[in-house]
């Protein structure tokens, strides 16, 4: 199989001699753990990060994988939820993730005697807010993807001619990034997002996101309870824009907001906009560009 693109790739990971690919059972991290576990055999291991921030059908789907193409994957129960920077929610949030997962991978790396750590950082992502770039820079972790020259196009095409089922898998953020920045993490909104969007995935919707919001009492139109404020939860459904006709289609529409009332949103909103990657960090240009 020859392609230029695969073969640097394929060139930069032996020169690893052995690394730990962090996993996630994305496109990126597919076909880096593929192809590296294809050049270096057992001195590859994919590592995936478990915590309330991964739906528990992509950890399934991510372990799957693994088993199929005959790579190994190894889950690493992270601890960011006990991060209070992690919680508060900041623009850098992906930061403390990242450099939490790769406080887990240092060690695991050194005692096993992987001499890399890799992740799936690519070219296309260059000039992207990632903050969790930092995070690999602190910790020397590698990006083969990125020092191959690949985009997320290249990518998806490789992952095409290794017959790697994530070649068209929609891009997948963790379910912390649904909720505007400043506004607190909690397991408890992970869940509802993560039920939410499996709700519309299983009527057929495939670019999906739910974006969590909380209303307070003024924002809803009512008064405060006594003992503690009021607090109502708002979905703000984002579809790819060829799947919009589909929602708003009565049936459809009446099913989903029902459903999502189920789960405990007090509003469902459609943006009009539709899907865009990275949608919560618009505000976040917005002020830049106001200062």
């Amino acid at each position: 199989m020859n392609d230029a693109r695969l073969e640097r790739l394929q060139t930069i990971l032996r020169d690893y001699q052995s690394c730990v690919v962090a996993y996630s059972g994305g496109v990126d991290s597919v076909l880096l753990a593929r192809v590296a576990h294809d050049v270096l055999g057992d001195r590859a291991l994919a590592a995936i990060a478990d915590s309330a921030s991964l739906p528990r059908k992509e950890l399934e789907e991510a372990l799957a994988l693994g088993r199929q193409f005959g790579f190994p994957v190894r889950v690493v129960k992270t601890q960011e939820f006990n991060n209070t920077d992690y919680l508060a929610n900041p623009t850098n949030r992906c930061y403390f993730c990242k450099h939490e997962l790769f406080t887990e991978l240092e060690p695991l790396a050194a005692g096993e005697g992987f001499k890399v750590i890799a992740y799936g950082e690519n070219a296309s992502d260059v000039g992207d807010h990632r903050p969790g770039a930092q995070a690999a820079k602190e910790f020397q972790v590698r990006a083969p993807l990125k020092e191959a020259g690949l985009s997320k196009t290249d990518i998806r095409e490789l992952s095409a001619l290794l017959g790697l089922p994530t070649a068209d898998k929609p891009q997948m953020a963790c379910l912390s990034s649904r909720i505007p920045y400043g506004e607190k993490v909690s397991p408890e909104k992970l869940s509802m997002i993560e039920r939410a969007e499996l709700v519309l995935r299983e009527l057929g919707f495939h670019d999906v996101r739910v974006r969590h919001h909380e209303l307070g009492a003024a924002n809803a139109g009512l008064p405060p309870q006594q003992d503690r404020p009021l607090k109502l939860h708002l979905a703000r459904i984002e579809l790819g824009a060829a799947e919009l006709p589909k929602l708003i289609a009565e049936e459809r529409f009446q099913k989903v907001a029902a459903e999502l009332r189920k789960v405990g949103y007090h509003h469902i909103t459609l943006d009009l906009e539709g899907y865009r990657r990275g949608s919560l960090n618009e505000a976040v240009k917005d002020l830049s560009l106001a200062k």
